[in-house]
Protein backbone atom coordinates (compact mmCIF):
# COMPACT_ATOMS: atom_id res chain seq x y z
CA UNK A 1 0.00 0.00 0.00
CA UNK A 2 1.19 3.49 -0.76
CA UNK A 3 2.01 4.53 2.82
CA UNK A 4 4.66 1.75 2.91
CA UNK A 5 6.23 2.83 -0.35
CA UNK A 6 7.35 6.05 -1.97
CA UNK A 7 4.76 8.75 -1.43
CA UNK A 8 3.69 11.27 -3.98
CA UNK A 9 5.09 14.74 -3.72
CA UNK A 10 3.18 16.72 -1.15
CA UNK A 11 0.61 19.01 -2.73
CA UNK A 12 -1.74 21.41 -1.10
CA UNK A 13 -4.67 21.13 -3.46
CA UNK A 14 -7.33 18.45 -3.49
CA UNK A 15 -7.37 16.46 -6.74
CA UNK A 16 -10.90 15.83 -7.94
CA UNK A 17 -9.62 13.12 -10.29
CA UNK A 18 -7.73 11.20 -7.61
CA UNK A 19 -10.58 11.66 -5.14
CA UNK A 20 -13.13 10.29 -7.57
CA UNK A 21 -10.80 7.44 -8.51
CA UNK A 22 -10.37 6.48 -4.86
CA UNK A 23 -14.09 6.58 -4.14
CA UNK A 24 -14.66 4.18 -7.04
CA UNK A 25 -11.86 1.94 -5.75
CA UNK A 26 -13.44 1.96 -2.29
CA UNK A 27 -16.72 0.74 -3.75
CA UNK A 28 -14.86 -1.98 -5.68
CA UNK A 29 -13.22 -3.20 -2.47
CA UNK A 30 -16.57 -3.25 -0.70
CA UNK A 31 -18.13 -5.47 -3.36
CA UNK A 32 -15.40 -8.00 -2.67
CA UNK A 33 -17.03 -8.91 0.65
CA UNK A 34 -20.37 -9.98 -0.92
CA UNK A 35 -18.24 -11.65 -3.60
CA UNK A 36 -16.40 -13.54 -0.88
CA UNK A 37 -19.74 -14.49 0.65
CA UNK A 38 -20.87 -16.05 -2.64
CA UNK A 39 -17.49 -17.72 -3.14
CA UNK A 40 -17.62 -19.31 0.30
CA UNK A 41 -21.39 -19.85 0.19
CA UNK A 42 -21.16 -22.01 -2.91
CA UNK A 43 -18.36 -24.10 -1.46
CA UNK A 44 -20.30 -25.34 1.57
CA UNK A 45 -23.14 -27.82 1.78
CA UNK A 46 -26.72 -26.65 1.29
CA UNK A 47 -27.46 -26.67 5.01
CA UNK A 48 -24.71 -24.09 5.75
CA UNK A 49 -25.14 -21.67 2.84
CA UNK A 50 -26.91 -18.82 4.64
CA UNK A 51 -24.63 -19.00 7.64
CA UNK A 52 -21.62 -18.68 5.35
CA UNK A 53 -23.13 -15.64 3.67
CA UNK A 54 -23.98 -14.04 6.99
CA UNK A 55 -20.50 -14.57 8.42
CA UNK A 56 -19.19 -12.23 5.73
CA UNK A 57 -22.07 -9.76 5.80
CA UNK A 58 -21.94 -9.23 9.56
CA UNK A 59 -18.36 -8.01 9.21
CA UNK A 60 -19.65 -5.15 7.07
CA UNK A 61 -21.75 -3.97 10.00
CA UNK A 62 -19.48 -4.60 12.98
CA UNK A 63 -16.18 -3.41 11.52
CA UNK A 64 -17.70 -0.25 10.05
CA UNK A 65 -18.88 0.94 13.46
CA UNK A 66 -15.63 0.01 15.21
CA UNK A 67 -13.60 1.75 12.50
CA UNK A 68 -15.51 4.98 13.00
CA UNK A 69 -15.37 4.83 16.80
CA UNK A 70 -11.67 3.99 17.24
CA UNK A 71 -10.31 1.64 14.57
CA UNK A 72 -9.04 4.31 12.17
CA UNK A 73 -7.37 6.09 15.06
CA UNK A 74 -5.63 2.91 16.25
CA UNK A 75 -4.45 1.98 12.77
CA UNK A 76 -3.49 5.35 11.32
CA UNK A 77 -3.26 7.78 14.21
CA UNK A 78 -0.04 9.24 15.60
CA UNK A 79 2.39 6.43 16.33
CA UNK A 80 3.09 5.25 19.87
CA UNK A 81 6.07 2.95 20.35
CA UNK A 82 5.96 1.69 16.73
CA UNK A 83 3.11 -0.62 17.79
CA UNK A 84 -0.15 1.32 17.73
CA UNK A 85 -1.53 4.67 16.71
CA UNK A 86 -3.92 7.14 18.28
CA UNK A 87 -5.28 10.54 17.29
CA UNK A 88 -8.24 12.08 19.11
CA UNK A 89 -9.33 13.85 15.91
CA UNK A 90 -9.93 10.47 14.31
CA UNK A 91 -12.16 9.16 17.12
CA UNK A 92 -15.64 9.10 15.67
CA UNK A 93 -14.10 10.75 12.57
CA UNK A 94 -15.28 13.93 14.24
CA UNK A 95 -12.22 16.18 14.04
CA UNK A 96 -11.62 15.92 10.31
CA UNK A 97 -12.32 18.73 7.85
CA UNK A 98 -14.18 18.00 4.62
CA UNK A 99 -11.23 18.99 2.43
CA UNK A 100 -8.45 18.12 4.88
CA UNK A 101 -5.95 16.04 2.92
CA UNK A 102 -4.22 12.81 3.90
CA UNK A 103 -0.62 13.79 4.54
CA UNK A 104 1.42 13.85 1.33
CA UNK A 105 -1.51 13.04 -0.96
CA UNK A 106 -4.20 14.83 -2.92
CA UNK A 107 -7.21 12.98 -1.49
CA UNK A 108 -9.19 13.91 1.64
CA UNK A 109 -8.67 12.04 4.92
CA UNK A 110 -12.28 10.88 4.68
CA UNK A 111 -11.51 9.16 1.37
CA UNK A 112 -8.43 7.44 2.77
CA UNK A 113 -10.41 6.39 5.85
CA UNK A 114 -13.25 4.84 3.87
CA UNK A 115 -10.85 3.05 1.51
CA UNK A 116 -9.00 1.54 4.45
CA UNK A 117 -12.32 0.64 6.08
CA UNK A 118 -13.09 -1.71 3.21
CA UNK A 119 -9.81 -3.56 3.86
CA UNK A 120 -10.69 -3.83 7.54
CA UNK A 121 -14.10 -5.29 6.65
CA UNK A 122 -12.96 -8.07 4.35
CA UNK A 123 -10.02 -9.28 6.45
CA UNK A 124 -12.00 -10.94 9.28
CA UNK A 125 -14.55 -12.14 6.71
CA UNK A 126 -11.74 -14.13 5.07
CA UNK A 127 -11.28 -16.10 8.30
CA UNK A 128 -14.87 -17.36 8.21
CA UNK A 129 -14.15 -19.81 5.41
CA UNK A 130 -12.09 -21.95 7.76
CA UNK A 131 -14.99 -22.32 10.21
CA UNK A 132 -17.86 -23.45 8.01
CA UNK A 133 -20.71 -25.52 9.48
CA UNK A 134 -19.90 -25.30 13.17
CA UNK A 135 -19.60 -21.87 14.84
CA UNK A 136 -22.33 -20.02 16.73
CA UNK A 137 -23.23 -16.80 14.96
CA UNK A 138 -23.19 -14.77 18.18
CA UNK A 139 -19.75 -16.10 19.03
CA UNK A 140 -18.51 -15.33 15.51
CA UNK A 141 -19.80 -11.75 15.74
CA UNK A 142 -18.01 -11.28 19.08
CA UNK A 143 -14.85 -12.77 17.63
CA UNK A 144 -14.95 -10.33 14.69
CA UNK A 145 -15.21 -7.36 17.05
CA UNK A 146 -12.41 -8.55 19.31
CA UNK A 147 -10.15 -9.69 16.50
CA UNK A 148 -10.45 -6.44 14.59
CA UNK A 149 -9.54 -4.53 17.76
CA UNK A 150 -6.73 -6.73 19.06
CA UNK A 151 -5.21 -7.99 15.81
CA UNK A 152 -6.18 -6.14 12.64
CA UNK A 153 -5.96 -2.53 13.80
CA UNK A 154 -2.49 -2.94 15.36
CA UNK A 155 -1.13 -4.97 12.45
CA UNK A 156 -2.40 -2.40 9.95
CA UNK A 157 -0.46 0.21 11.92
CA UNK A 158 2.71 -1.88 11.92
CA UNK A 159 2.62 -2.30 8.15
CA UNK A 160 1.09 0.92 6.82
CA UNK A 161 0.96 3.45 9.62
CA UNK A 162 3.66 6.12 9.74
CA UNK A 163 5.98 5.07 12.55
CA UNK A 164 4.89 1.42 12.56
CA UNK A 165 7.87 -0.89 13.04
CA UNK A 166 7.39 -2.78 9.74
CA UNK A 167 6.83 0.51 7.92
CA UNK A 168 10.09 1.90 9.32
CA UNK A 169 11.97 -1.33 8.63
CA UNK A 170 11.06 -1.08 4.97
CA UNK A 171 8.81 -4.12 4.63
CA UNK A 172 7.00 -3.86 1.28
CA UNK A 173 3.30 -4.69 1.33
CA UNK A 174 1.57 -2.81 -1.44
CA UNK A 175 -2.00 -3.81 -0.65
CA UNK A 176 -2.16 -6.39 2.11
CA UNK A 177 -0.07 -9.54 1.76
CA UNK A 178 0.87 -9.36 5.43
CA UNK A 179 -1.82 -7.12 6.94
CA UNK A 180 -4.73 -8.86 5.19
CA UNK A 181 -3.94 -12.32 3.84
CA UNK A 182 -1.22 -13.67 6.13
CA UNK A 183 -3.06 -12.04 9.02
CA UNK A 184 -6.36 -13.73 8.13
CA UNK A 185 -4.78 -17.07 7.17
CA UNK A 186 -2.80 -17.34 10.40
CA UNK A 187 -5.88 -16.33 12.39
CA UNK A 188 -7.89 -19.05 10.66
CA UNK A 189 -5.32 -21.65 11.65
CA UNK A 190 -5.28 -20.42 15.24
CA UNK A 191 -9.06 -20.55 15.57
CA UNK A 192 -9.59 -23.97 14.00
CA UNK A 193 -6.99 -25.47 16.32
CA UNK A 194 -9.24 -24.33 19.19
CA UNK A 195 -12.64 -25.01 17.65
CA UNK A 196 -11.81 -28.43 16.24
CA UNK A 197 -13.02 -30.42 13.26
CA UNK A 198 -16.45 -30.65 11.70
CA UNK A 199 -18.54 -33.71 12.46
CA UNK A 200 -17.65 -36.24 9.79
CA UNK A 201 -14.41 -34.59 8.67
CA UNK A 202 -12.49 -36.97 6.37
CA UNK A 203 -15.43 -39.39 6.55
CA UNK A 204 -18.53 -37.76 5.04
CA UNK A 205 -18.68 -36.09 1.61
CA UNK A 206 -18.48 -32.31 2.02
CA UNK A 207 -18.55 -31.21 -1.60
CA UNK A 208 -19.51 -27.69 -2.75
CA UNK A 209 -23.25 -27.47 -3.30
CA UNK A 210 -23.14 -24.77 -6.03
CA UNK A 211 -20.10 -24.36 -8.23
CA UNK A 212 -21.84 -21.65 -10.30
CA UNK A 213 -22.12 -19.63 -7.07
CA UNK A 214 -18.41 -20.21 -6.44
CA UNK A 215 -17.55 -18.94 -9.90
CA UNK A 216 -19.78 -15.89 -9.46
CA UNK A 217 -18.03 -15.10 -6.20
CA UNK A 218 -14.60 -15.58 -7.75
CA UNK A 219 -15.56 -13.26 -10.59
CA UNK A 220 -16.69 -10.55 -8.19
CA UNK A 221 -13.48 -10.93 -6.20
CA UNK A 222 -11.37 -10.65 -9.35
CA UNK A 223 -13.31 -7.56 -10.43
CA UNK A 224 -13.17 -5.85 -7.04
CA UNK A 225 -9.50 -6.69 -6.57
CA UNK A 226 -8.50 -4.09 -9.14
CA UNK A 227 -9.74 -1.45 -6.71
CA UNK A 228 -8.11 -3.30 -3.83
CA UNK A 229 -4.72 -3.28 -5.55
CA UNK A 230 -4.56 -0.35 -7.98
CA UNK A 231 -6.31 1.95 -5.51
CA UNK A 232 -3.69 1.31 -2.86
CA UNK A 233 -1.37 3.86 -4.44
CA UNK A 234 -3.96 6.53 -3.45
CA UNK A 235 -3.78 8.24 -6.80
CA UNK A 236 -3.09 7.78 -10.47
CA UNK A 237 -0.40 10.34 -11.27
CA UNK A 238 2.82 8.40 -11.89
CA UNK A 239 1.94 5.06 -13.46
CA UNK A 240 2.51 2.86 -10.41
CA UNK A 241 -1.21 2.23 -10.04
CA UNK A 242 -1.32 1.18 -13.69
CA UNK A 243 1.57 -1.23 -13.11
CA UNK A 244 -0.29 -2.72 -10.17
CA UNK A 245 -3.47 -3.01 -12.22
CA UNK A 246 -1.89 -4.93 -15.08
CA UNK A 247 0.20 -7.10 -12.75
CA UNK A 248 -2.99 -8.03 -10.90
CA UNK A 249 -4.52 -9.34 -14.11
CA UNK A 250 -1.33 -11.13 -15.20
CA UNK A 251 -0.61 -12.92 -11.93
CA UNK A 252 -4.23 -14.01 -11.51
CA UNK A 253 -4.31 -15.52 -14.99
CA UNK A 254 -0.96 -17.25 -14.48
CA UNK A 255 -1.99 -18.70 -11.11
CA UNK A 256 -5.27 -20.02 -12.47
CA UNK A 257 -3.48 -21.79 -15.33
CA UNK A 258 -0.78 -23.15 -13.02
CA UNK A 259 -3.35 -24.50 -10.54
CA UNK A 260 -5.29 -26.19 -13.36
CA UNK A 261 -2.11 -27.71 -14.80
CA UNK A 262 -1.12 -29.07 -11.39
CA UNK A 263 -4.64 -30.39 -10.88
CA UNK A 264 -4.65 -32.14 -14.25
CA UNK A 265 -1.30 -33.78 -13.59
CA UNK A 266 -2.11 -34.68 -10.00
CA UNK A 267 -5.80 -35.58 -10.23
CA UNK A 268 -6.53 -35.99 -13.93
CA UNK A 269 -9.10 -33.21 -14.40
CA UNK A 270 -9.51 -29.47 -14.83
CA UNK A 271 -12.12 -28.43 -12.25
CA UNK A 272 -14.12 -25.23 -11.96
CA UNK A 273 -13.29 -25.12 -8.26
CA UNK A 274 -9.61 -25.32 -9.17
CA UNK A 275 -9.95 -22.44 -11.64
CA UNK A 276 -11.66 -20.27 -9.05
CA UNK A 277 -9.22 -21.18 -6.29
CA UNK A 278 -6.22 -20.66 -8.56
CA UNK A 279 -7.43 -17.21 -9.52
CA UNK A 280 -7.83 -16.24 -5.86
CA UNK A 281 -4.36 -17.60 -5.07
CA UNK A 282 -2.90 -15.35 -7.77
CA UNK A 283 -4.81 -12.34 -6.50
CA UNK A 284 -3.51 -12.98 -3.00
CA UNK A 285 0.12 -13.39 -4.05
CA UNK A 286 0.27 -10.30 -6.28
CA UNK A 287 -1.34 -8.12 -3.59
CA UNK A 288 1.91 -7.37 -1.71
CA UNK A 289 4.25 -7.61 -4.70
CA UNK A 290 2.51 -6.11 -7.72
CA UNK A 291 3.96 -2.63 -7.33
CA UNK A 292 7.52 -3.92 -7.10
CA UNK A 293 7.72 -6.56 -9.85
CA UNK A 294 7.59 -6.39 -13.65
CA UNK A 295 4.83 -8.00 -15.74
CA UNK A 296 7.14 -10.96 -16.33
CA UNK A 297 7.74 -11.07 -12.59
CA UNK A 298 3.96 -11.12 -12.11
CA UNK A 299 3.79 -14.27 -14.24
CA UNK A 300 6.40 -15.88 -12.00
CA UNK A 301 4.53 -14.81 -8.85
CA UNK A 302 1.29 -16.27 -10.23
CA UNK A 303 2.79 -19.58 -11.33
CA UNK A 304 4.60 -20.17 -8.04
CA UNK A 305 1.53 -19.23 -6.01
CA UNK A 306 -0.81 -21.35 -8.13
CA UNK A 307 1.28 -24.49 -7.74
CA UNK A 308 2.21 -24.05 -4.06
CA UNK A 309 -1.31 -23.14 -2.97
CA UNK A 310 -2.73 -26.11 -4.90
CA UNK A 311 -0.28 -28.33 -3.06
CA UNK A 312 -0.97 -26.68 0.30
CA UNK A 313 -4.74 -27.23 0.36
CA UNK A 314 -4.15 -30.96 0.84
CA UNK A 315 -2.07 -30.49 3.95
CA UNK A 316 -5.18 -30.34 6.15
CA UNK A 317 -5.80 -34.02 5.46
CA UNK A 318 -2.20 -34.90 6.22
CA UNK A 319 -1.98 -32.92 9.47
CA UNK A 320 -5.61 -33.24 10.56
CA UNK A 321 -6.70 -29.60 10.90
CA UNK A 322 -10.12 -28.85 9.43
CA UNK A 323 -9.66 -25.72 7.30
CA UNK A 324 -13.10 -26.01 5.72
CA UNK A 325 -12.63 -23.80 2.65
CA UNK A 326 -8.84 -23.65 2.43
CA UNK A 327 -8.19 -20.25 3.95
CA UNK A 328 -4.82 -21.44 5.23
CA UNK A 329 -3.86 -23.10 1.96
CA UNK A 330 -4.77 -20.11 -0.22
CA UNK A 331 -4.55 -16.94 1.84
CA UNK A 332 -1.76 -17.79 4.28
CA UNK A 333 0.40 -19.63 1.77
CA UNK A 334 -0.38 -17.21 -1.06
CA UNK A 335 0.36 -14.21 1.15
CA UNK A 336 3.69 -15.69 2.27
CA UNK A 337 4.68 -16.54 -1.31
CA UNK A 338 3.84 -13.10 -2.68
CA UNK A 339 5.52 -11.27 0.17
CA UNK A 340 8.76 -13.25 0.11
CA UNK A 341 9.13 -13.20 -3.68
CA UNK A 342 9.54 -9.43 -3.46
CA UNK A 343 12.99 -10.15 -2.06
CA UNK A 344 13.91 -11.88 -5.33
CA UNK A 345 11.82 -10.16 -8.03
CA UNK A 346 11.65 -6.46 -7.07
CA UNK A 347 12.97 -4.51 -10.07
CA UNK A 348 13.64 -1.14 -8.45
CA UNK A 349 11.59 0.53 -11.19
CA UNK A 350 8.12 0.36 -9.66
CA UNK A 351 6.87 1.65 -6.35
CA UNK A 352 10.41 2.20 -5.04
CA UNK A 353 14.06 1.76 -5.97
CA UNK A 354 14.38 -1.40 -3.88
CA UNK A 355 15.92 -4.25 -5.90
CA UNK A 356 15.59 -7.95 -5.19
CA UNK A 357 18.24 -10.65 -5.44
CA UNK A 358 17.61 -11.33 -9.15
CA UNK A 359 18.11 -7.64 -9.95
CA UNK A 360 21.39 -7.15 -8.08
CA UNK A 361 19.97 -6.10 -4.74
CA UNK A 362 21.20 -9.00 -2.64
CA UNK A 363 19.11 -10.55 0.12
CA UNK A 364 18.61 -7.44 2.23
CA UNK A 365 14.98 -6.94 1.18
CA UNK A 366 14.25 -10.65 1.49
CA UNK A 367 15.23 -10.63 5.17
CA UNK A 368 13.06 -7.57 5.74
CA UNK A 369 10.15 -9.38 4.10
CA UNK A 370 10.80 -12.41 6.32
CA UNK A 371 10.64 -10.21 9.42
CA UNK A 372 7.27 -8.79 8.41
CA UNK A 373 5.80 -12.10 7.28
CA UNK A 374 6.72 -14.19 10.30
CA UNK A 375 6.02 -11.51 12.90
CA UNK A 376 2.47 -11.00 11.60
CA UNK A 377 1.97 -14.75 11.20
CA UNK A 378 3.06 -15.52 14.76
CA UNK A 379 1.15 -12.66 16.38
CA UNK A 380 -2.08 -13.35 14.53
CA UNK A 381 -1.89 -17.11 15.12
CA UNK A 382 -1.38 -16.80 18.87
CA UNK A 383 -3.70 -13.84 19.49
CA UNK A 384 -6.51 -15.40 17.44
CA UNK A 385 -6.20 -18.73 19.23
CA UNK A 386 -6.34 -16.97 22.60
CA UNK A 387 -9.44 -14.99 21.60
CA UNK A 388 -11.18 -18.13 20.34
CA UNK A 389 -10.23 -20.01 23.52
CA UNK A 390 -11.65 -17.25 25.75
CA UNK A 391 -14.91 -17.11 23.81
CA UNK A 392 -15.18 -20.89 23.81
CA UNK A 393 -14.73 -21.04 27.59
CA UNK A 394 -17.32 -18.32 28.23
CA UNK A 395 -20.22 -18.38 25.77
CA UNK A 396 -18.99 -21.31 23.64
CA UNK A 397 -17.80 -21.21 20.03
CA UNK A 398 -19.56 -24.23 18.54
CA UNK A 399 -23.16 -25.19 17.96
CA UNK A 400 -24.22 -28.56 19.32
CA UNK A 401 -23.44 -31.71 17.36
CA UNK A 402 -27.13 -32.25 16.62
CA UNK A 403 -27.49 -28.71 15.26
CA UNK A 404 -24.38 -29.11 13.13
CA UNK A 405 -25.62 -32.36 11.63
CA UNK A 406 -29.14 -31.04 11.05
CA UNK A 407 -27.87 -27.79 9.55
CA UNK A 408 -26.51 -24.58 11.02
CA UNK A 409 -28.74 -22.42 8.79
CA UNK A 410 -31.90 -23.61 10.49
CA UNK A 411 -30.36 -23.62 13.97
CA UNK A 412 -28.80 -20.14 13.85
CA UNK A 413 -30.92 -18.25 11.32
CA UNK A 414 -34.26 -20.10 11.19
CA UNK A 415 -34.03 -20.08 7.40
CA UNK A 416 -32.87 -22.23 4.52
CA UNK A 417 -31.08 -21.09 1.39
CA UNK A 418 -33.42 -22.89 -1.01
CA UNK A 419 -37.15 -23.32 -0.43
CA UNK A 420 -38.76 -25.51 -3.06
CA UNK A 421 -42.18 -25.73 -1.42
CA UNK A 422 -43.64 -23.17 -3.83
CA UNK A 423 -41.74 -24.27 -6.91
CA UNK A 424 -44.75 -26.14 -8.31
CA UNK A 425 -48.47 -26.09 -7.81
CA UNK A 426 -49.69 -29.41 -9.14
CA UNK A 427 -50.66 -32.41 -7.09
CA UNK A 428 -48.22 -34.57 -9.01
CA UNK A 429 -45.31 -32.40 -7.84
CA UNK A 430 -46.50 -32.46 -4.25
CA UNK A 431 -46.96 -36.19 -4.34
CA UNK A 432 -43.52 -36.90 -5.71
CA UNK A 433 -41.01 -38.29 -3.21
CA UNK A 434 -38.49 -35.75 -1.94
CA UNK A 435 -35.12 -35.63 -3.62
CA UNK A 436 -32.35 -37.15 -1.50
CA UNK A 437 -30.21 -34.71 0.44
CA UNK A 438 -26.65 -34.23 -0.75
CA UNK A 439 -25.61 -35.29 2.74
CA UNK A 440 -27.66 -38.50 2.67
CA UNK A 441 -25.75 -41.70 1.91
CA UNK A 442 -26.11 -42.93 -1.65
CA UNK A 443 -28.36 -45.98 -2.16
CA UNK A 444 -26.64 -49.17 -3.14
CA UNK A 445 -27.42 -50.23 -6.68
CA UNK A 446 -27.33 -53.95 -7.32
CA UNK A 447 -25.75 -55.14 -10.52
Amino acid sequence: MAPAAITLAAETELSAANTGFMLICSALVLIMTPGLAFFYGGMVRVKSTLNMLMMSFISMGIVTILWVLYGFSLAFGTDSGSIIGWSSDYVGLSGIGLTELWDGYTVPIYVFAVFQLMFAIITPALISGALADRVKFTSWALFVALWATVVYFPVAHWVWGTGGWAFDLGVIDFAGGTAVHINAGAAALGVILVVGKRVGFKKDPMRPHSLPLVMLGAGLLWFGWFGFNAGSWLGNDDGVGALMFINTQIATAAAMLAWLAYEKIRHGAFTTLGAASGAVAGLVAITPSGGAVSPLGAIAVGVVAGVLCAMAVGLKYKFGYDDSLDVVGVHLVGGVVGSLLIGFLATGGGQSDVEGLFYGGGLDQFWKQCAGVFAVLAYSLVASAVLAFLIDKTIGMRVSEDEEVAGIDQAEHAETAYDFSGAGGGASFSAAPPAPSQDAPAKKVDA
